[in-house]
């Protein structure tokens, strides 16, 4: 089969579709330097670099036959982790009109199969349509309602193999006459299951293997979370609290300078996830002879990719940069959901 991404970022999320028969010969993105790591991992298929609501980029995306198009417009003008937490100021963010745009192509494509999947507010989100505020499963329903089947679902990719807590809304159409059943839930995978064999690196440290370094730290946040046991904020932490250079107590949730613990899933890869300071972004680490803990770092590089379900010798072209491998890693839907989604086809 053949397929279509928009919206594709550096396609991680479609690592392993060409294991299951999924050729993706096309896709689209807007910011060049996803594109260029797209064309480096992607090299037998087109990259369509530009905005998709240009009538250009459509005309481009139009001319091809495909029997599945992917689209995963982007999550941060809907995500509770940013700033649109309800729906009017969604409606000021223009990047959350980029689906109306994809609906455009998809119907000139004509493919058998659609997916869309964005965060768990995707689906209810209201859009003005046709002078009307409407759902996008609403929309979706008015534009395809009587050639293809839809299905709306929030699934946890931990509970698919991922080693993940990422909650996505997965919308699903096909034609009629068709058959796209649900995968089967497995067993969640831990964060000790998933990276608990690489060994311990400190921030600054690099490892022998390739993208397994610590990334550097502030002396003073390394420390707090020295003192931070596995599982915990240092926002817990009586004598070692996070403060500034100053000494003043810095503010905070305790989702953040936090560890994650080792014997769940890990919780959800942000874009900030070169951070401390972010959501739940710290190694577990290990309990060392002295009371302090190892690893006050945020997670390496092979330890994201892992934990987003690439295999543990992922490679991507060294030039890649790490603020650019770091940020589509937070974006991505696991490649392991979407290959689950699409193999029962």
């Amino acid at each position: 089969m053949t397929a279509m991404t928009l919206f594709a970022s550096s396609g991680i999320g479609e690592y392993y579709l060409e294991e299951v028969g999924i050729d993706v010969i096309v896709s689209n993105e807007l910011i060049e330097k996803r594109c260029r790591l797209y064309d480096k991992l992607y090299p037998q298929s087109q990259m369509i670099c530009g905005d998709i609501a240009s009538q250009k980029v459509k005309d481009q995306l139009s001319e091809f036959d495909v029997d599945i198009v992917i689209a995963s417009p982007p999550c941060q003008g809907i995500s509770i982790a940013g700033l649109h937490r309800n729906n009017h100021s969604r409606l000021r963010d223009n990047r959350n009109y980029l689906v109306l745009e994809a609906i455009h192509v998809i119907k000139k494509v004509n493919p058998k199969f659609i997916l869309f999947e964005n965060v768990s507010a995707f689906g209810s989100m209201h859009l003005p349509f046709k002078g009307e505020l409407k759902s996008v499963v609403d929309i979706l329903k008015s534009q395809f309602g009587r050639e293809y089947n839809l299905e709306s679902k929030i699934v946890d990719c931990a509970n698919y193999g991922v080693p993940q807590k990422r909650k996505r809304n997965l919308i699903k159409l096909y034609k009629k006459g068709l058959e796209w059943p649900w995968p089967e839930a497995e067993a969640q995978i831990s964060v000790k299951e998933a990276i608990g064999h690489l060994p311990s690196i400190e921030s600054e440290e690099i490892s022998s293997l390739p993208w397994h370094f610590g990334r550097k730290h502030q002396s003073r946040q390394i420390k707090w979370m020295q003192h931070t046991p596995t599982g915990k904020s240092a926002f817990e932490n009586k004598k070692y609290f996070p403060k500034k250079e100053n000494g003043e107590i810095i503010k905070g949730y305790n989702t953040t300078y936090k560890r994650m613990a080792w014997d769940k899933p890990a919780p959800t890869i942000t874009m900030r996830n070169d951070a401390m300071s972010s959501q739940a972004n710290v190694h577990p680490g290990r309990r060392k002879p002295d009371g302090t803990y190892s690893d006050a770092r945020v997670l390496s590089l092979r330890e994201l990719f892992i934990l987003n379900s690439l295999p543990s010798d992922f490679n991507p072209p060294e030039e890649s940069g790490e603020i650019l491998l770091r940020q589509v890693m937070g974006e991505c839907i696991p490649p392991l959901l979407l290959k689950k989604i699409f193999e029962v086809l």
